[in-house]
This record gives C-alpha cells, structure tokens and sequence, in this order.
C-alpha cells in the first residue's frame, strides 16, 4: 500500500485521480491527427517541452518528461515520493526507484477512465448516459464456489496436431482460444458439453477444446472429433485435400451458431453473433437526383482486395485496403433503377459500416481466380502493413455521413475534416490485434501458420510447435487473416443486457417445465390409485 497515513494517502488519491481523469478527458475525442496537434499537450516543469507522455507529480502541479528524467530530478529535488504516468496509471516510487503497484489506485484508473467514457456516449441514446459500469463482486454462492475450487497450473497455450492436412483448421482454432469472448464464453461454463444432448454439436467440441487447452496437459492436442464432426456437417471440407482456412472459418461460425445457446434466426444473441456480428450499409445515390436510397445487410467479417489507393500491389495497407472499400464506385446505366426517377440511371454506391462488431475479422483475397478454371488460379504475395491497434472510426456510416454533411456545408476542406464531438468517444472505434493467420508457400503447396496474443505476449503456432514470438514478427508477416477485438466494449443505457433477459426467460420456462412434470406425475399417481380402487 502507498502510505500508512490516511491524511496523506487521500490527497495522493484526489491528484491521482485528477490527473487520470484529465487524461481520460483529453483521449476520448474522435478526430484525425490534425484535430489532435491543434489540443496544447502539457509542458514539462523543468526543460519546457511538449510532453505527449506526460508524467505528473502526485505532490504538486508538477509534471516532467521521463526519458530525460526530468520527473525524477524533481522528486529528488523536492523531497516528493511519487508521480504516474497519467495514460497508463503506473506509478513511480523515487524511493524504490521502480514502479509500484497498488490495487486501489488501479481500481481509480479503470472507474475513471469508464466513467469519462459513460459521459462521452450521451450521443447514443438522447441524453441518457451509458450503462454504468460497476465492479465484479462474488456472491455467497460464488464466494462458496471458489472457496473449494482448485487452480489449475496451465498457461492457455498448447499445440494442435497435424491431423492430415489440417494446418486450415488449427490455426482457425488457434485464433478461437486467443478469442478473449470466445474464451470467456467457454471458460465460464456457458455450454457444457457433459450436459448437451445435440448430435454433431460443435460447440460442445469447441468447450472440449478450451478444456484441453486450460489445462495441465501441455502436450500437443489432436482435435479429431472437431474434425469428424466438421466433415459430416460440410462435405465440402471432408477429405485429406488442401483446404482455405477462411472457409473453414465461416464454415465453423455457422455451426456452432447453429448449436448455441440463443441461437435465433432473428436478433440472434448466440455468442458467434454477439462476438463477431457487425452490420454494413450499402448507399446508392442516384447521379440524376441525388436520392440515396439506403440498406444494411449482416456481417461476419470483412473481405478486402488487395488493392490500396493506388491499385498497387506492393504499397498495400490495411488502411488503404479499406479506404478503398468504402470508397464510392460508379454503378453502369443498368445496374441501379431510381425509385424517384422510375428509370434505370446512372449512380454511385458505397459501402461504410453501420455497426462495428466486439471482434472484427479481416480476410485479405490473396487467392486470385481469373477464370473457372482451377489451375489458372494465382496467389498475392504483396506484403500488407497492418498495424497493432485500429482505429475504425473513418469507415463508420456515422463519421462518413458527418463528413459528407461538412463536405456540403462548405464549412470545410476534404483535408481538415474533423469529426464532431457528438460521434462519442475515441474508445467506441478502437481495436487491438490478439491474432493474425499467415499463408505461406503457393496456392497448391502452402501451409498455414498463426500469430496469437497470449498475456500480452506473442506466441507463433506451428500446427503442434508453439515458440514465443514479438509483435515485430507478427507484423511482418504475410498476413491472411487478421483478427482486432475492442478495446473497450460499450453497452445500451440502463437496459438489461440481452444475455441476462434470456437467462432469467429460460429460468422461468424450466420451472414451467418441471411443474408440467410434477403434474404429470401426480396424474399417473392418482390414476394407479384409481385403478387400484376399482
């Protein structure tokens, strides 16, 4: 703990405090870089400069740069004890001359950075603020549950065994248990398999894997029922042939859809839908009247063509990728018919993402067909710079509609296009990569390989061989598919969640069910006793 004293401790808390929510503050705005040089970063005390990662002094008004040390030289200078980096919370001790960590000060860092963000999401909804977010506390039942469980040493990383040409699967299921949604799904008992009666039920296989994989056993796994089941489900995917490691991602998707709990064909609340489900807008706007005429469609994951701005395939990024995804194209004469106009005229369509999803999933098309002969087929091998956090904001129907309204107005150039404020804070659109699945070799002899997150380390998978990797490796490598997930997820206002008003539907249901039960046999009972009588 950081001093004894009361008195002292609680002015430590108050500046903490003021210091994180100011940064807190400061991040949540939605704009591009130029929005963000014209916001004064603070000044350090001692040389003057523009600090843009300031460190404050838990004592005084101070703040100083670290890696001049000039932090430092003013703890040492004025007797103070310690300063936090105000983006991260860290905490420095001059007397320990390293970091130190105490949970009450991180509990502040998490509530105030949330509560800034509850405040900044006002846009959503009216002027009702977001759900409030409130700590995690066991009940007797839970406290009771885990008073007598047992922890198990296991690290959640194993390998798959090569089961024939399957390296497709295992690096799809690699990126499922680097999943943090998936795995909390699995890992907190929400389908188990012991109990489910479903014939050919992937998700109960999915449940045997997380098993596996948590537990002591670091010997390589061999998913072979999956794969069983996986073959009987799709015949497409059966066999010892080569297989594309992104069908067999959408193929898995759909089954264990298809086997969750929640699964409908309606507002579906299954954990495949509520982990990957986004929606996509598709505008049409018609060249001779200007009418847009809008529709959304489901979405998955996103399929980009690799080609940037430029349609050059050696200076590809994932930004350019999606820049041009969501860049308007011309529609021929015959193509769109005007509702307004009633005739088929010329227009534009462009695609912008209505809904981002809690887990985006980008394939690159790097097998190109050309004609339907398979043989003719080629593979990209243009290199694409992808990045380790993403920022989806530009690509959002919301930001896209803003700018164009801005673009309209006049009140601004194509090049200074900022956001307003009202499109919520920067943490609604920011993702963090936790896994990327790599093909290397040729269209008909490749092998899939993965990069996965594990404790914010990298870790390479090699079908049964795990080695521990670097981000820098990840990065560079020849990416086929990229997995983000949220930064922060956010939640409706003051509504239940779905997840608990179907929990507490199918309680009710099961009391209904064994009441018939109970019925039933109190009938049977009283229908032996009858027939005894008579």
């Amino acid at each position: 703990m950081l001093l004894a004293e009361d008195a002292e401790r609680e002015a430590l808390l108050n500046r903490y405090k003021t210091a994180i929510q100011w940064s807190a503050h400061r991040a949540h705005d939605v704009a591009y870089p130029a929005k963000r040089r014209k916001i004064a970063p603070p000044d350090c005390s001692v040389c003057g400069l523009a600090l843009s990662k300031p460190f404050a002094c838990l004592h005084c008004t101070a703040s100083g740069c670290w890696y001049d040390g000039h932090i430092k030289q003013h703890l040492q200078d004025t007797g103070h004890d310690f300063c936090a980096d105000v983006k991260t919370g860290y905490i420095f001790c001059i007397e320990c001359d390293d970091f130190v960590y105490d949970s009450t000060f991180s509990r502040i860092h998490k509530l105030v950075t949330i509560a800034e963000e509850e405040k900044a999401t006002a846009f959503e909804v009216s002027k009702r603020l977001r759900e409030p977010f409130s700590l995690w506390t066991p009940n007797a039942q839970e406290r009771t549950a885990l008073e007598g469980a047992i922890p198990a040493s296991c690290q959640g990383r194993r390998g798959l065994l090569n089961l024939g040409q399957t390296c497709f699967m295992n690096v799809i299921l690699q990126s499922f248990i680097a999943n943090p949604l998936l795995r909390n799904y699995y890992l907190s008992d929400k389908h188990n398999s012991r109990l489910c009666k479903t014939n050919d039920c992937i998700s109960c296989e999915m449940d045997r894997l997380f098993t596996e994989v948590y537990s002591e056993n670091s010997t390589p796994y061999g998913p072979f029922k999956l794969l069983a089941k996986t073959w009987r489900s799709s015949s497409e995917l059966s066999g010892y042939s080569q297989q594309d490691a992104h069908e067999f991602f959408i193929t898995a998707l759909n089954h264990i859809h298809a086997t969750s709990r929640g699964s409908t064909s309606l507002q579906c609340i299954c954990i495949i839908h509520s982990t990957f489900a986004g929606l996509l807008q598709s505008d049409v706007k018609c060249e001779r009247c200007g009418k847009v005429a809008e529709k959304t469609d489901p979405m998955l994951d996103i399929s980009l063509e690799l080609k940037g701005d430029s349609s050059n395939e050696q200076d590809l990024t994932l930004a350019s990728c999606l820049r041009r995804y969501t860049h308007p194209e011309k529609l021929g004469p015959n193509e769109y018919s005007c509702e307004k106009c009633g005739k088929a005229t010329h227009s534009s369509k462009r695609l912008s993402i209505r809904k981002l999803p809690p887990v985006l999933s980008f394939q690159f098309k790097r097998f190109e067909h050309k004609s339907v002969d398979k043989s003719a087929a080629r593979k990209i091998d243009a290199p694409v710079r992808f990045p380790s956090s993403l920022n989806m904001a530009p690509y959002t129907t919301l930001v896209m509609h803003q700018q164009e309204l801005l673009k309209e107005s006049g009140t601004a150039s194509p090049a200074t296009l900022i956001p307003d404020k009202a499109l919520g804070p920067e943490a609604l659109y920011e993702y963090d990569l936790f896994a990327v699945v790599c093909h290397e070799g040729q269209i008909d002899n490749g092998h899939y390989t993965c990069y996965a997150r594990s404790h914010n380390e990298w870790y390479r998978y090699d079908d049964d061989k795990v080695t521990h990797s670097t981000l820098s490796a990840c990065l560079n490598s020849q990416a086929y598919m990229c997995f983000y997930v949220k930064r922060h997820l956010d939640y409706k206002p003051h509504i239940t969640p779905s997840y608990v008003v179907m929990r507490e539907q199918e309680a009710v249901k099961e009391k209904e069910r064994e009441k018939e039960k109970e019925a039933a046999r109190m009938k049977e009972v009283e229908d032996e006793l009858l027939a005894a009588a008579s």
